[in-house]
């Protein structure tokens, strides 16, 4: 007698059931913590390399990248830089090694308002993919949603076949303008949307279905498949597996490891929220952005706005500490000690 479908789902975890609606990425530095949840693709940024780097198990990664470094010359912030940008390349090449998909690499938030030079960068890192054997088509580069960042995504995609993923979008007029950009992926964040409302408004708790980062990244969606933008949705900056659940059909959701590790003991029933077909029967409206009407559109938006500005300074802060650590590094490895 074979078991019936509900119990069968009872014993697959909300995780199984989660990847046959969405493609599950790991959303860590830390690629040790990667192959025990089989995820397609993983996603790191400048604070996920950081708190990998200062782990004694990656030690050898950050000597490989130094030795990089200096052998290439130049002045000592030349030096740094491109020890960083090895750095982000070889974790990634590390956890190319672990997943079957592609890998997001972060260009530097601090270029955020300079489209050139974030254009520049990217084509810089995937340059060391190339020479590393690893085709441009696993790697995604994270740009942030300004509207320079969106331009800079454009014309990667446009002109130089470099895949992008734009992270740090918090308002519909960012997820627009991208999708007008025709880069691949958007990471609308879900969790740092929660944390603004908990912090702004009287209102401290939210069920997953009514969350505002959930509503947000489910607008978001339709939109997108009801007007049939090529541009995929990963959800992203989760704050509990309520609104990852919440999220299942979305094109793929990327998780830390202790949310993954959660979802794999949980057994309730997951069930698909999001789908083109839900989506084409929605009440949106088609709008085009240029750029005046995107920072007023973006600007009317109090939490996208106050999230976006500490979303970048917060990435670059830890990039500056990333620095101070390879600087303190590179010293004692140029004095012998």
């Amino acid at each position: 007698m074979s078991e019936s479908p509900d119990k069968r789902r009872k014993m697959e975890s909300a995780l199984d059931q989660l990847k046959k609606y969405t493609v599950v990425v790991a959303d860590t530095g830390d690629f040790n913590a990667i192959e025990e949840y089989k995820p397609q693709d993983a996603t790191t940024n400048p604070s996920l390399i950081l708190a990998a780097a200062k782990m004694p198990a990656y030690q050898q990664l950050m000597d490989q990248a130094i030795k990089y470094g200096i052998a290439q010359g130049g002045t000592e912030d030349e030096q740094v830089t491109n020890t960083v940008d090895k750095l982000f390349v070889i974790f990634g090449l590390e956890i190319l090694k672990k997943i079957p998909g592609r890998v997001s690499t972060e260009v530097d938030a601090r270029l955020s308002f300079d489209k050139d030079a974030m254009v520049t960068r990217a084509r810089r890192l995937i340059s060391l993919y190339e020479e590393a054997g690893v085709s441009k088509d696993r790697v995604l580069i994270k740009l942030s949603s300004t509207w320079e960042g969106i331009q800079a995504g454009r014309e990667l995609e446009e002109k130089h076949g470099i895949h992008c993923n734009m992270t740090l979008l918090f308002s519909f007029a960012q997820a627009v303008a991208c999708a007008e950009a025709r880069v691949t992926l958007i990471s609308p964040f879900v969790g740092r949307i929660l944390d603004w409302y908990k912090e702004n408004t009287d209102r401290k708790s939210y069920e997953p279905h009514e969350d505002p980062g959930v509503l947000s990244v489910t607008k978001i969606y339709n939109y997108y498949k009801k007007f049939d933008y090529s541009t995929v949705v990963m959800g992203a900056s989760f704050r509990n597996i309520g609104e990852v659940k919440a999220l299942a059909g979305c094109d793929l959701l990327t998780i830390s490891p202790g949310l993954l590790g959660e979802l794999s003991q949980d057994h309730s029933s997951v069930s698909c929220t999001l789908t083109p077909q839900g989506a084409k029967t929605c009440d949106l409206e088609k709008l085009h952005l240029d750029e005046k009407a995107f920072r007023w559109l973006h600007n009317e938006d109090q939490m996208a706005v106050e999230k976006l500005s500490d979303g970048i300074r917060k990435f670059a802060a830890d990039a500056v500490k990333l620095e101070t650590m390879i600087k303190e590094k590179m010293f004692s490895v140029k004095n012998g000690q």
